[in-house]
């Protein structure tokens, strides 16, 4: 599995949306859904790799997939 350094969540926030999430409510933690999956991001700077890495497997892409997203 490709590496995937840690990343600002708001940077994280922002290539989710671009595949289609958008932010259902926010507090300690961002909501995200699509509408058939929810996913949960974390208000860490930088997000640690092996969370994002799981909150990109969650959201059904492949880290190549949303690095090109960034």
């Amino acid at each position: 599995m490709p590496k995937l350094p840690g990343i600002n969540h708001l940077q994280a926030v922002k290539a989710l949306e671009k595949s289609g999430f958008r932010i259902v409510r926010q507090g300690k933690h961002i909501i995200m859904s699509n509408g058939t999956r929810f996913l949960t991001i974390p208000r860490n700077n930088p997000v640690n790799a092996y969370t994002m890495a799981g909150i990109v497997k969650d959201a059904g892409l492949t880290i190549e997939q949303f690095k090109e997203l960034i």
